[in-house]
């Protein structure tokens, strides 16, 4: 007889999330880490990150606060601080992660997860048998083989430098490029921006792009695009410089956030039969199962919708479907998403593109403004919000915000949008005056040709 009914290999989100339902639903079940409990997410990705973010507003505050009569002096600001409450707050979570675990029965194995055979997980020299095993060990970042690359650091590092760079350069075009590059132009640094696309963020809407790329160069951020680095070298000094087609760049730190990859080496999958793709992903059907039928995958390290609560949620489902009776295959679509950019951006459903080159015909409503608190601000930061409408059936296939509290204002929108709501439900919709997101619902009339755009 097995020892466990499930072992997870990951205590990051998804691994969390399935081993505590599968344990509340009387499974017997292991959880194995060899770092601290939380994954990515936790310690090194979601929260920090957000943490880290909240203090680059706070910059924006101080600037806003004088065209409301505050007289602000001399703000200083300390990253030290910063850094150790950050480690403060990790810490606190990381006991809450454990205590849920135990809380559910869950048993928790320190140290390095190896799958022996389909049933059976080794860890150190402790053998696991199991009725089900769950990969959930998420992704790492990547660099590029370029002279130099050992001076870049990755998001992994960038959270603990023992002081504020007074330069930064940032490798990439995707979030976590321009999420890192806000933080740091809004903590004070000098930032530049290197991508070697031609705008930064690929996959979102287009005119979402060409306003963060507006505001973030209005703020101070130097954005330039395609830009191939081709060296990094280590002056006499201390610090570094970054050679490009266009010339070279100083920094002091240069941090690379080109991309992640399925954190799947050394498991021992291949050898138990499980089939990866070309990135090393495990390759999983709708229900997380792996070509393997009792080994399954959820979260990054399947690479199909890399984002915290899409591991949460696949790792619920698979727990609901193995332990209580519940099936449950996961909808991969029309799934909200934040950046945590400097403004924000939040986002659920088709970009303009993807409808046009999906429907007969769209509508497109559009609206770019200066919010209310900027009015009276000598900071004029401006929001834009757009709906991506299926002219023939009026549904809403796409919501796209720039601005702030993008992220808190686009998950109610995600509701809608699941429940397939139409143009003429959100004009039905009472607004609440006077917000920003009231103009989700008093939009009337469609950007006019040839305003509106075909897809690219």
């Amino acid at each position: 007889m097995p020892d466990f009914d499930f072992v997870v290999i990951g205590g990051g989100s998804g691994g969390v999330a399935s081993a505590r339902r599968a344990g509340g639903y009387g499974a017997k079940v292991a959880i194995v880490e060899d770092d601290r409990l939380g994954g990515t997410c936790v310690n090194r990705g979601c929260i920090p990150k957000k943490l880290y973010s909240y203090a680059a507003h706070f910059r924006d505050e101080v600037a806003d606060a004088a065209g409301y009569g505050f007289s602000v002096g001399e703000v200083g600001f300390d990253w030290a601080t910063l850094v150790a409450n950050k480690e403060t707050e990790l810490t606190r979570l990381n006991g809450i992660y454990q205590r849920l675990l135990e809380g559910s029965g869950v048993e928790i194995v320190r140290g390095r997860g190896h799958i022996a055979d389909p049933r059976t997980v080794v860890v150190g020299g402790r053998r696991l048998s199991a009725k089900h095993i769950l990969v959930a060990t998420g992704g790492r970042p990547q660099k590029p083989a370029i002279p130099g690359i050992e001076h870049a650091l990755v998001s992994d590092q960038i959270f603990d430098l023992p002081r504020l760079p007074g330069r930064i350069v940032v490798v990439g075009g995707g979030y976590i490029a321009v999420e890192f590059a806000g933080i740091f132009n809004g903590l004070g640094a000098t930032t530049t921006l290197l991508y070697r696309g031609a705008m930064v963020l690929r996959g979102f809407d287009d005119d979402v792009r060409r306003h963060l790329t507006e505001e973030m160069t209005r703020k101070g951020v130097d954005i330039r695009t395609n830009t191939q680095v081709r060296a990094i070298r280590r002056e006499g000094d201390g610090s570094l410089v970054v050679e490009t087609g266009g010339g070279a760049i100083a920094a002091g730190v240069v941090l690379y956030a080109t991309g992640r990859i399925p954190n799947t080496s050394g498991l021992g999958l291949a050898e138990a039969g499980v089939r990866l793709g070309d990135k090393g992903q495990v390759m999983v059907d709708h229900w997380s199962r792996s070509s393997v039928a009792t080994i399954f995958a959820v979260g990054d390290c399947t690479d199909r919708v890399n984002l915290t609560p899409v591991a949460i949620h696949e790792g619920r489902a698979l727990a609901e479907t193995l332990f209580n009776d519940n099936p449950r295959p996961v909808d991969h679509r029309d799934i909200p998403t934040a950046v945590f950019s400097q403004p924000p951006i939040g986002t659920v459903g088709l970009t303009e593109a993807a409808a046009r080159a999906t429907h007969a015909v769209v509508d497109v409503y559009q609206a770019t403004f200066t919010p209310l608190k900027q009015s009276i601000s000598p900071r004029k930061e401006r929001t834009l919000m757009k709906l991506v409408v299926d002219r023939r059936s009026d549904r809403v296939l796409g919501c796209h915000m720039v601005g702030a509290d993008a992220a808190e204002i686009i998950q109610g929108f995600g509701v809608a949008i699941k429940c397939r709501a139409t143009k003429a439900q959100f004009d039905a919709t009472m607004a609440i005056h006077p917000t920003a997101a009231e103009e989700f619902v008093t939009m009337r009339e469609p950007v006019k040709a040839p305003l509106a755009k075909a897809a690219e």
